[in-house]
């Protein structure tokens, strides 16, 4: 093989190598690989607290949403609105919940209200008791202790036992503002015009359980909790149904609120997308109104 064929063959050996390298070069880099089903999981804790009309519905939508995120906790605890709106304020919680309006001192806090749902609030009396139908008025008046005798009702001639809330319960807050049973002591402070006397129970359970228990008792909870244990009372001649509630012609009625503050974790925020979605809304309208 002559010179000159030795050096175009060499310059043909150096031309093909750089167009390998280049191609080379040319590659693009491998994709990360793909986020496991175990790493793209929701996982951690979240702390809801507050009233316990907002509670039970609160703790369907944990454990539908808890079944659907199995690396998730979500810790739902009824200990009254007032509760509720102090914990999602000084992040003692998540979530608060409250089934009443937040007071003007609590709305200078800068929490964030999501109303997931609307509620009435029912009054409710022993089903052998036989009377079933009031107005406002009469209403307002026993709870005062203006009326004391179920004869002036029309009634058996028994005392009647009042049945309340506790201080800080977002039922007894809402009843009590709708009631026209607030009132302004000495010093210029709103307080419960509520007699003194009153049973006092903690959640709407316990008034239940004391009105199905007592004859000659009344109460107010939240018209999720009616069942067959306790008489429902027709209010200015409606019924407390989601119907009525819907219409407003009942008007004995609050918002269920779920209360945050500042940016939410990514499960918490989560949880509360999954409260407004479709489905949540569903398990909302099982026992109260939804919003959507």
């Amino acid at each position: 093989m002559n010179k000159r064929k030795l050096i175009a063959l060499g310059i043909t050996a150096v031309l093909a190598l750089g167009i390998f390298a280049g191609c080379a070069k040319e590659e693009p880099e491998a994709a990360p690989a793909p986020e496991t089903e175990a790493e793209a999981r929701l996982s951690g804790t979240v702390s809801v607290v507050g009233s316990t009309s907002v509670q039970p519905h609160a703790q369907k939508l944990a454990d539908a949403f808890m079944a659907q995120n199995p690396d998730t906790k979500i810790d739902v605890q009824g200990v009254g609105s007032s509760a509720g709106v102090k914990a999602a304020n000084e992040g003692a919680a998540d979530i608060g919940m409250a089934s009443r309006n937040l007071k003007t001192a609590e709305k200078e806090w800068g929490l964030d209200e999501h109303v997931i749902a609307y509620d009435g609030i029912a009054v409710v009396v022993n089903p052998e008791n036989g009377v079933s139908e009031m107005d406002t008025e009469t209403v307002t008046a026993i709870f005062k202790g203006e009326i004391t005798n179920w004869k002036e009702l029309g009634g058996i001639d028994k005392e009647i036992l009042v049945v309340s809330r506790e201080a800080g319960s977002g039922t007894r807050g809402a009843f009590e503002e709708i009631m026209d049973l607030e009132e302004k002591n000495a010093e210029g402070k709103t307080v419960s015009a509520v007699k003194a006397d009153a049973l006092i129970a903690e959640g709407n359970g316990a008034v239940k359980a004391n009105v199905a228990s007592k004859t000659y008792a009344i109460g107010y909870i939240s018209l999720s909790y009616i069942d067959e244990s306790v008489q429902p009372v027709s209010i200015d001649g409606v019924e407390p149904t989601v119907e009525n509630i819907l219409s407003e012609s009942y008007t004995v009625a609050r918002p269920f609120l779920m209360l945050s503050k500042g940016e939410l974790t990514d499960v918490a925020q989560a949880y509360l997308d999954f409260v407004f979605s479709a489905e949540g809304q569903e398990i909302v309208a099982e026992k109260a109104i939804p919003v959507k």
